[in-house]
């Protein structure tokens, strides 16, 4: 099987070409270029493309892709709401992805960003190395004996349920399914979850239903001094809501591994460029925000799993042995 791999990054190349080890009857040529419209006609002769969850693989790519003669779209990630997967179904393009390649790298990040905007890490290091020891404006808050609300308790949601019990926290939860596993986590309502939870930290996909889940009414409903922490979707949350509420001291702090109009932005380097969103401007000017790039997922461990699941799932289709779980319709 061949493999165009598109959006290729150092760290991508590297763990695919370890995994690739493992799979004699795979090919893969990498591209820097994302896929879009132009150059999904590079496909021609493969019969895979690797696309992020970054990459636009809407209607138009789709078509494209099946003009070149693609059969399957690795998506080396969990999710997919930028795949339009009624496209893919009329064009005959199956649609695989990595659903659970390492929860705790998730969760980790996020409880790393409730810690570093209650404690101020990020003022904190750049003081000290401007020699400047003053504690002043440094005061956090105790996790300890705290409520944390989880939205969402599939894999990474019930890491991050486990890492806030281990600090000691009382962790509730709100999710459609309960997680059988999660036997100390009490369920809740979300508006409940609103009202008591001291740290909220999102762990839901982007679906049409939780589409600016969280707004200004939901915002309204939470407690003075809350921490809110997104590293699933960034649509998840209506910015322009939020922003609001930082202004009026709604929020002891925010942590964003994603936020909305981050496309552009993902994986990318900007630092010569002058920032056209202005959204992402006027997040970026608050004390207590910190915004990271997309990169909850980017430890070794979860890289090797992606690696090797993506390039399963391609030996799966080419030998007609689909795992369900790892197909998306």
């Amino acid at each position: 099987m061949k493999i165009l791999f598109y959006d290729t990054k150092k760290y991508d190349k590297d763990s695919f070409e370890r995994a690739l080890t493992e799979f004699d009857e795979i090919e893969i040529n990498y591209l820097d270029a994302d896929l879009s419209v132009d150059t999904a006609k590079l496909a021609v002769g493969y019969d895979a493309v690797c696309a992020f969850v970054s990459s636009d693989v809407g209607k138009d790519v789709i078509k494209a892709l099946a003009c070149a003669g693609v059969k399957l779209i690795l998506m080396r990630c969990a999710g997919y709401n930028n795949v339009d997967l009624e496209a893919a179904k009329n064009n005959n393009i199956t649609v695989m992805r990595v659903p659970g390649y390492s929860p705790e790298a998730v969760a980790e990040h996020a409880i790393a960003l409730a810690l570093a905007v209650d404690r101020h890490i990020h003022k904190g290091y750049i003081r000290v190395r401007e020699n400047n020891f003053s504690l002043l404006g440094l005061t956090g808050i105790n996790l300890f004996k705290k409520t944390a609300g989880i939205v969402g308790t599939g894999k990474i949601g019930a890491a991050m349920c486990k890492i806030c019990q281990g600090f000691g926290m009382r962790v509730v939860a709100y999710d459609v399914y309960k997680n059988p596993e999660l036997d100390f986590v009490e369920y809740v309502d979300f508006d409940t979850l609103l009202k008591e939870s001291d740290l909220i930290s999102l762990h839901c996909p982007l679906t049409n239903d939780n589409y600016h889940l969280i707004n200004k009414e939901t915002i309204e409903k939470m407690k003075d001094d809350v921490i809110l922490i997104n590293t699933s979707r960034g649509a998840l949350i209506n910015t322009s809501d939020l922003i609001e509420g930082i202004r009026s001291h709604k929020f002891f702090g925010v942590g964003l591994d994603v936020y909305e109009e981050e496309g552009p932005n993902v994986f990318e380097n900007r630092e010569d460029d002058i920032m056209q969103n202005s959204i992402t401007a006027r997040l970026l000017s608050f004390p207590n925000v910190i915004v990271t790039s997309h990169q909850g997922f980017l430890t070794e461990e979860a890289l090797t799993s992606i690696g090797r699941t993506t390039l399963q799932n391609a030996v799966d289709f080419m030998n007609g042995t689909l795992q369900e779980i790892n197909v998306v319709k």
